[in-house]
């Protein structure tokens, strides 16, 4: 069962970077993790976990390897990690990343970004952390099947079966590619 309770604060590696957690989504894989039914792609989350995986922050802290991202920033995290040197990272598919690593940790105060170069992205101050999170998964998820998938293109006609969270996302990317 999922509960509330104190943890010790993420220790950073020299790639990784400590974030201070300003918003989270909660998205349905975070009910299939506390449910235990995600071991039917593979995925078991040892216990116990942070849970949270959509969410944006300002960095507290940087590892000594980090280059791009200093404490102060606002960034958000893709909900995979990827490790930014495979094949499938080198090639902008870092979903399918051999050493993937969720970006938990999002319900928490504090969270660890690993590989920081690679998986704190930048947020703009014209942008929301709440706008933020949901980039990291739900508009994330909704781009990759309409424009890269679908291949969606101004005067094309999408039909998008449920509205959740992703299919919300799903509607407003194809309205913004016409």
């Amino acid at each position: 069962p999922i509960v509330v309770r104190e943890f010790d604060d993420p220790e950073i590696g020299p790639a990784d970077a400590l974030i201070r957690v300003e918003a989270c989504g909660v998205c349905r894989s975070d009910w299939h993790i506390w449910q235990g039914d995600l071991s039917w792609v593979g995925f078991a989350v040892p216990t116990p976990s942070v849970l949270g995986h959509e969410w944006a922050g300002i960095v507290e802290a940087v590892g000594s390897d980090v280059q791009n991202i200093r404490p102060g920033m606002r960034v958000l995290t893709p909900f995979h990690n990827g490790c930014g040197n495979c094949r499938y990272c080198v090639a902008g598919k870092s979903n399918l990343c051999d050493n993937n690593g969720a970006g938990m940790g999002g319900f928490g105060q504090l969270a660890r970004v690993a590989t920081a170069d690679f998986n704190a992205i930048p947020l703009p101050e014209a942008v929301s952390f709440e706008s933020g999170a949901a980039m990291g998964c739900r508009f994330m998820t909704s781009y990759h099947g309409v424009a890269d998938r679908g291949e969606v293109k101004g005067g094309d006609w999408v039909v998008v079966n449920g509205c959740g969270g992703i299919g919300l996302s799903a509607v407003q990317v194809a309205a913004a590619l016409g």
